[in-house]
């Protein structure tokens, strides 16, 4: 049950409803968390920036990220989300069921990024020495880690809000992780 309500396009600010309506173009709908980041009057101008800003992640590698993220946080919203967007960038469900699970068996440098953004996750960025060296050797460099760290932290933010909101999913419903490796 949500514990604010995710406000319509005319309860924002003019400077969100623009916000909403290039989120209508460009996706088809508003998502009820992107939405909810629009009771505030930064907030939403703030994440979209933050979340959209250049890295050398490539579109599917950042998926890579979000899902690993998503898990750990146990955000079913983001799930539901990045499961979806995983597959418009290509993976199977079978492949985003070991993302989500921080391991990746059908790519040695995908398996290496799923493994650190899980670690740095869990460990709050505590991160295993280890895991950064496997990392590094699997072929990612310097700029990666550091754009992996601000995506981790990008996501985690949207993680937060969904936890603390409970706004609904407005994606199909992504599998409980346990219940599909049951």
């Amino acid at each position: 049950m949500s514990t604010i309500n995710v406000p319509k396009r005319e309860e924002v600010t003019p400077a969100n409803q623009a916000i909403f309506d290039n989120l209508e173009k460009a996706v088809g709908f508003v998502p009820n968390l992107f939405a909810t980041f629009a009771h505030s009057d930064n907030a939403l101008v703030n994440y979209l920036t933050f979340s959209n800003a250049k890295t050398s992640l490539k579109a599917k590698e950042k998926e890579v990220v979000n899902l690993a993220v998503s898990q750990v946080n146990k955000c079913i919203y983001c799930l539901s989300a990045h499961t979806a967007i995983g597959k418009m960038n290509g993976f199977t469900d079978e492949q985003i069921l070991e993302l989500r699970a921080g391991k990746s068996t059908f790519d040695e440098k995908l398996d290496a990024l799923a493994r650190l953004a899980k670690n740095i996750t869990e460990n709050r960025g505590a991160t295993d020495p280890q895991v950064v060296e496997d990392f590094f050797a699997a072929g990612w460099t310097k700029e990666n880690l550091m754009d992996t760290i601000v995506l981790v932290g990008d996501k985690t933010i949207s993680n937060y809000l969904h936890s603390t909101t409970k706004v609904p999913v407005d994606f199909p419903v992504a599998q409980p992780l346990e219940e599909v490796n049951a």
